[in-house]
């Protein structure tokens, strides 16, 4: 678990829910799972954020639920990612790749190279 938890910069938990379900539907408890296991428990997935998350993502079209049974025999709705969360998950990967590497160029150049 991180000492403090780390607040995801607005647009970034869809974009790794997406990424997530880009390889297989899975349940809330496993989406967040996922996300905190990539990152070394950095990032923690609170359910008050991935729930609205979730439901945003279904109004928009991005990724569709049904319900099924997890692997401890529960009940559970999985998510599946759609044509269209396919797209715009490339879309917000290569913004958000560029993004990212500008903000390193910034943390990285010191005056004297600027």
């Amino acid at each position: 678990m991180a000492d403090a938890p780390t607040e995801f910069l607005k647009g970034t938990l869809d974009l790794m829910v997406l990424k997530t379900l880009s390889w297989a539907p899975a349940h809330g408890y496993g989406i967040a799972r996922w996300i905190e296991q990539c990152t070394d428990d950095v990032l923690e997935v609170a359910e008050g954020s991935l729930y609205p998350a979730l439901h945003k993502l279904e109004d928009e079209g991005l990724i569709t639920a049904e319900w099924g049974i997890t692997e401890h025999n529960r009940r559970a709705k999985f998510y599946r990612l759609t044509p269209a969360g396919k797209r715009k998950l490339a879309a917000s990967h290569a913004y958000w790749s560029r993004f990212a590497g500008a903000v390193s160029k910034v943390l990285e150049t010191s005056p004297a190279s600027a």
